[in-house]
């Protein structure tokens, strides 16, 4: 049963890297195309709550951004330089 759970692991966590590839390069495209990042930003928390709230519901998505504030501060979404 672990190893079921460790590989469903891996294949989640290799589907995050590669969604996170093609978010940046997209990301990067619109840069390019002159789209200011904090316009990118707002747009893609939009559309990442929308899809969110689409599937879980708005009160499991308000449970869920509730603890952002502090995972932020936590550096959990610090991108280091290996990363770009």
């Amino acid at each position: 049963m672990d190893h079921i759970i460790e590989q469903e692991s891996e294949q989640l966590s290799a589907q995050k890297r590669e969604a996170y590839v093609r978010i940046s390069a997209v990301w990067q495209d619109a840069l390019g195309a002159g789209i200011e990042p904090e316009v990118l930003a707002h747009v893609a928390l939009f559309a990442a709550l929308g899809d969110l709230v689409a599937t879980y519901g708005e009160t499991a998505v308000a449970d869920f951004t509730e603890r952002l504030s502090q995972r932020v501060a936590a550096g959990e979404f610090t991108i280091s330089a290996a990363c770009h």
